[in-house]
């Protein structure tokens, strides 16, 4: 393996001339369309399973969250780990177990079995996500990486596309979605082991800073991520019980939130673009108030086609906008030991904010009933609209922390 060490922590990067090695970095970024894949797929076809048994909506929340849950216990150690065995040993170690855990998933479905295996499922996506994430704002330069981490949320979004399109064709019974997951980590898999001598190694240097060490130093950018994960898996685990109780057919709820997430499809690179010619955090505060706004609409709207998929598609890719941001940021302020802190960290707020999102989603529909959805959401983003804007307005010097 190319010994490509991690540099020395720094909150600025200078004028970077070297080229870019795009075949690592569109190696890298097939291999982390499996973490996109594998939840798009698995939320509403999980979800709409344990429906069908007869369980309600708390019950399916809980459930959903242990995958977050998976990811709050491993990101504390994905550093070491990833020093210890080697960034690119972890990341195939990870495909291999996300490989085998969908084949348990199909094997036994019941909800006590899969609140282990989801649990598992969680620790095997938090390695493949900080190690990719970790090596894409390696690879790329101070000039390209709004394009690029534009281009990444671009294929990350694909991969939640994927999968509620494929529900209609694969259907909820059989072996066959499940075999959909197990075929997007192989291919995964692949990708990764093509590309092993061109990825960056995370030398023993990368443990100066630990993830505890990391979380005051950018409390925005990490509420940021906690924000978009709890919209993320409460729209991924309670849109298909949202869109039946409003009378829509099985086909039409998994078509909708397909567009919700090719919206995110087609505006993320577009975003990426914006945020090398402008203000990552102008940019991240207009995604936020504008994903405020859909959640008010939607209740409106979800009975009117003519409105109801536009809006889905701004409001899918505005809303995941403010993670695309903050991935930009991040590779601009830190490097080194702190970058890899920094994507652990991210990965913890992703945890935190998607355990807590669909238990209390599902809590909110059965108080309110379906327009509890839209209710949560709105209040979540509102509150992180408030923070940006209030951090903003406070914000005094350029070398501010926030």
């Amino acid at each position: 393996m190319v010994e490509q060490t991690l540099e020395l922590d720094s909150l600025e990067e200078p004028f970077d001339p070297r080229p870019v090695s795009w075949t690592a970095i569109v190696a890298v970024v097939l291999s982390v369309s499996v973490f996109a894949l594998t939840l798009g797929l698995s939320y509403p076809l999980l979800a709409l399973i344990l429906e069908g048994q007869g369980v309600d909506e708390t019950w399916i929340g809980l459930n959903a969250a242990m995958t977050s849950l998976g990811v709050i216990v491993f990101a504390p150690v994905v550093p070491r780990v990833a020093v210890h065995l080697g960034a690119w040993r972890l990341a195939i170690i990870c495909l291999i177990a996300t490989m085998g855990l969908f084949v348990l998933l199909g094997a036994f479905r019941t909800m006590e079995a899969w609140f282990a295996v989801r649990f598992l499922l969680g620790v095997a996506i938090n390695g493949l996500f900080v190690v990719s994430e970790t090596w894409i704002n390696q690879l790329v330069t101070p000039q390209t990486r709004g394009r690029v981490m534009g281009l990444y949320s671009t294929v990350l979004s694909l991969g939640f596309a994927i999968g509620p399109f494929l529900l209609p064709v694969t259907g909820i019974e059989g072996w066959a979605p499940f075999w959909v997951g197990v075929a997007g980590a192989a291919i995964s898999l692949v990708a990764l082991i093509l590309v092993r001598d061109q990825v960056p190694a995370f030398t023993r240097e990368a443990q100066g800073t630990s993830l505890v060490g990391f979380l005051p130093l950018a409390p925005v950018l990490l509420a940021a991520v906690a924000t978009f994960s709890f919209y993320d898996q409460a729209v991924l685990s309670f849109w298909p019980l949202y869109g039946l109780r409003y009378g829509l057919t099985e086909t039409t709820v998994a078509n909708a939130l397909g567009v919700l997430i090719i919206g995110n499809v087609f505006l993320q690179f577009p975003l990426g673009w914006l945020a090398d010619r402008t203000s990552r955090r102008g940019l991240m505060l207009f995604c936020a108030a504008a994903a405020v706004v859909g959640s008010l609409v939607l209740p409106l709207a979800i009975t009117r086609p003519l409105i109801l998929w536009p809006l889905l598609f701004f409001w899918g890719g505005l809303a995941f906008g403010v993670y695309t941001m903050a991935l930009i940021e991040l590779g601009d302020r830190f490097s080194g030991a702190l970058l890899l802190a920094g994507n652990a960290a991210f990965a913890l707020m992703w945890g935190v904010g998607g355990i807590i999102g669909p238990p209390v989603t599902g809590g909110v529909m059965q108080l309110v009933g379906p327009n509890g959805l839209p209710l949560v959401l709105g209040v979540t983003y509102g509150l992180f609209t408030i923070l940006l804007a209030t951090r903003q307005f406070a914000a005094r010097q350029p070398t501010s922390a926030l």
